[in-house]
């Protein structure tokens, strides 16, 4: 049994969770625009990322915003607003949308 187990194991179906941040303020939403990533370069982002070993969708969320934003978020600030599942040609994710109101520090330029 513990060698069908490991078989099935190899080839489950396997999502990638990824989180992103909608900033509001003023009726406003920041986007970043990306730049020297070699993704979407030139393009606007909302501040995003992929969910890590052992985290929570919040960690996530918070470590992003402090990188691509140096801005620093409590998790009670913190509300899920969306979550969508979208397909690609060659992986499946499931995205994950938070809306925060209020932050401490600004947004760097």
């Amino acid at each position: 049994m513990e060698k069908r187990s490991s078989i099935y194991k190899k080839f489950r179906f396997k999502i990638i969770p990824t989180v992103y941040l909608f900033l509001v303020r003023e009726n406003q939403i920041l986007l970043s625009r990306r730049y020297n990533t070699g993704f979407h370069d030139g393009e606007y982002s909302l501040p995003a990322g992929h969910l890590e070993r052992n985290k929570t969708l919040t960690e996530a969320i918070i470590r992003k915003a402090k990188e691509e934003t140096d801005v620093e978020l409590d998790q009670k600030d913190l509300r899920l607003v969306q979550v969508m599942h979208r397909k690609e040609t060659n992986e499946e994710r499931a995205n994950f949308f938070f809306l925060a109101k209020n932050w401490k520090g600004n947004p760097k330029k």
